[in-house]
């Protein structure tokens, strides 16, 4: 089990190289929602994305022959970049595998940081297969995108740093994909404040851990088609549904026409730019999925990697 003491060990192993991204507040978003809301901007983070932090705590663990050998990691975009840019600064290489869809301003990103691109079909591909296969075949160490107590514990880091400056929060509400950013910041949260309510959201194509949470047990849906990219898991992570189901008190779901809303609020109100799963916890707020909402809310705004153009798409 990952614990408060390895997020806080992360978070000094990230001092000055991660982003201490700052929280936003909004009086117009705290009268629509009818809560004070602070608004963790992750979208601000290095690579645009939570991930650097997972990403470059575990790789910053690995020993000299490990870096020497490389890095492998399969990743719809962030983590992808994530992997990438912390493999160049660990003066080591990278090698992703993304799937042929990817968004081309993720593609252009990574390559840019230097890694090796090699890509599949999400659809008809595995993922874990190929990754694992890689690793294997070329000698390199694998980095999961949230399967990792490592990366898990990088991505609490958010949480983390957003208490500290915000103070007591009666709820955080964090995007849910394969379970990595939800499991490290309950276990963060819970841990300093252990009254606080954890939510995830999943946007409503992509909504494994909410049926996973249900059933007890993980569950397997078709691979989402969502505007949600980075949400588009099928079933949650065996590391991360055991932590979440322990500590996650609430899953909520978001269609992809809220999270669309909540992009152009966003844009409109708060001046920044959000990719699709970035907008889902502030989608979760703006669409009244909280009700009523706790009084003082934490939510991580977990990336803005979106290209121009396709956020013109998104927002018309």
């Amino acid at each position: 089990m990952v614990t408060l003491q390895d997020v806080r060990d992360a978070a000094k192993r990230i001092e000055g190289v991660a982003h201490h991204t700052p929280v936003l507040r909004s009086r117009t978003l705290d009268a629509l929602v009818g809560a004070q809301v602070y608004l963790k901007a992750e979208n601000l983070q290095r690579i645009g994305a939570f991930k650097f932090r997972g990403a470059y705590n575990a790789i910053r663990k690995l020993g000299p022959e490990q870096l020497a050998r490389g890095i492998a990691a399969y990743s719809s975009g962030n983590h992808a970049q994530a992997v990438a840019l912390s493999a160049r600064e660990l003066g080591t290489h990278a090698v992703i595998v993304m799937p042929e869809d990817t968004p081309r301003s993720k593609l252009d990103a990574v390559a840019g940081y230097g890694a090796e691109i090699l890509t599949y079909d999400r659809y008809t591909g595995n993922r874990e297969q190929i990754g694992d296969r890689l690793a294997a075949e070329r000698g390199l160490t694998l980095i999961p995108p949230y399967e990792h107590p490592d990366v898990i514990a990088g991505q609490g880091t958010a949480a983390l740093e957003l208490l500290e400056e915000a103070g007591h929060l009666d709820a955080i509400l964090t995007p849910v994909g394969g379970g990595g950013l939800i499991a490290g910041s309950a276990i963060a949260a819970k841990g300093v404040q252990p009254g606080i309510r954890v939510v995830g959201v999943e946007p409503e194509a992509g909504n494994d851990t909410f049926l996973s949470l249900a059933a007890g047990e993980r569950v397997t849906i078709p691979v989402p088609r969502t505007i949600a990219d980075g949400q588009a898991a099928p079933t949650p992570g065996e590391l991360t549904f055991s932590i979440n189901k322990e500590l996650v008190d609430e899953i909520v779901l978001v269609s992809d026409e809220e999270i669309r809303d909540a992009l152009r609020f966003a844009v409109d109100r708060l001046k920044i730019v959000l990719e699709p799963s970035g907008a889902s916890g502030l989608a979760a707020l703006l669409s009244g999925r909280l009700n009523p909402p706790p009084a003082r809310i934490g939510v991580i705004l977990s990336g803005g990697n979106v290209g121009a153009a396709r956020l013109a798409e998104l927002l018309v």
